[in-house]
């Protein structure tokens, strides 16, 4: 008998954090969060995207044991101001077991009826700085701290309910070459000097910090029309500048200007977590820590988090400005693989860079579902 409960005291939100720990005991590619922040995530006191957003926690039980989790989220913006009659759903994970996955969903369609809501779509977070789409290709690939890992029995399970592919994105490992492609790097100087453009040089991370505001703002303009997409709001942008930037290092972040000095690309990469995420075993005490400080100071791979580009600029040649320093970045540290953040399917225009790597690889593709209520 399968039971669903809705995880609402201290004690059981643990529980629902934590349930993903048992699940993905054995899997060499899963990345364990932070056991504190996940936590503080449902905490609407220290999470901002609360203020215009409801979540409630549902863990299913079959007997007597925790057998799979969902997040259901009704955010108010997405539903009032962008006309989006959605309920979302995320952190879903569960045991290989259909019965348990259409219990969940079910509870997810009904929470979505009572709100007069047209249909259901996830996995997604309260916004697009939250880790969206589950993985259908690429299930034996190491998994990183900024997108999802899930096993492959879980698409059979949409698929068998009746739910259809909604957004998609596809990621790409790209091997690190000796040296910058010619074309890139010629590309690069060609488009700075047509449209007037300049890199911006940081020395220290807390000088990042008075760009934020730019930043988050052209992120807003120029991912508007993606599928899903929520703008940032301003209290969450105070958090990210307080929680996040200013222990960014500013090698890994790149800004670009107009000869305005208006802000019109930006990205920030880091190097890669996974390997000491899974050391660390959701604790940064009292050796996580030590193993995420390691990792930033030796490091042989990166992620690549964040990239947005003016509208009026994109499809113009600009991230290969981007690419071109970044990658200088990676050789001086010794950089040998960067793994792409999940780009949307149809973005041919991003893709094509990869095209002039010697050795790239579309290694994961990943998918939100959708299904009417």
């Amino acid at each position: 008998m399968i039971t669903i409960k809705e995880a609402e005291q201290p004690a059981e939100i643990k529980a629902f954090v934590k349930f993903p720990f048992k699940l993905y005991k054995n899997s060499p590619y899963w990345v364990p969060p932070l056991i504190k922040e996940e936590t503080a995530t449902f905490d609407k006191s220290r999470n901002p995207a609360l203020d215009n957003a409801e979540v409630r926690l549902f863990l299913a039980f079959k007997t007597g044991e925790i057998a799979g989790r969902i997040a259901v989220i009704i955010n108010r913006i997405e539903i009032e101001e962008q006309q989006k009659k959605k309920v979302r759903f995320g952190w879903f994970d569960v045991i290989d077991d259909i019965e348990v996955t259409k219990a969940l969903l079910d509870k997810v369609a009904e929470i979505g009826r009572e709100n007069e809501l047209e249909y259901m779509e996830g996995p997604v977070g309260f916004s697009n700085m939250d880790k969206a789409g589950m993985l259908v290709r690429g299930f034996d690939r190491l998994s990183n701290m900024t997108t999802i890992y899930n096993y492959p029995y879980y698409p059979e399970h949409f698929k068998s309910l009746g739910f259809e592919e909604g957004a998609a994105w596809v990621e790409y490992l790209i091997h690190i070459p000796d040296k910058v492609p010619e074309k890139i790097s010629k590309f690069s100087d060609i488009i700075l000097k047509r449209y007037n453009l300049k890199l911006l040089q940081f020395k220290s991370s807390r000088e990042l910090v008075k760009y934020a505001d730019d930043m988050f703002d052209l992120m807003n303009r120029s991912f508007k029309d993606l599928q899903s997409f929520i703008p940032i709001q301003k209290p969450q942008i105070e958090q990210y500048k307080q929680k996040y930037l200013k222990f960014i290092h500013p090698d890994f972040v790149k800004f670009i200007v107009d000869e305005n000095d208006k802000m019109i690309a930006f990205s920030i990469t880091m190097p890669s977590f996974s390997r000491a995420l899974q050391k660390a075993n959701g604790k940064l005490f009292p050796f996580g820590f030590w193993h995420i400080l390691q990792a930033q100071r030796k490091n042989d791979s990166a992620t690549l988090y964040l990239i947005g580009v003016d509208p009026k600029y994109q499809n113009k040649g600009v991230t290969a400005v981007i690419f071109n320093e970044t990658n200088k970045i990676f050789k001086q540290r010794g950089m040998r693989y960067v793994e792409s953040n999940p780009e949307l399917e149809e973005n041919i225009s991003a893709q094509l860079l990869w095209k002039h790597y010697e050795k790239n690889e579309q290694h994961k593709r990943r998918v939100t579902w959708i299904k009417p209520l």
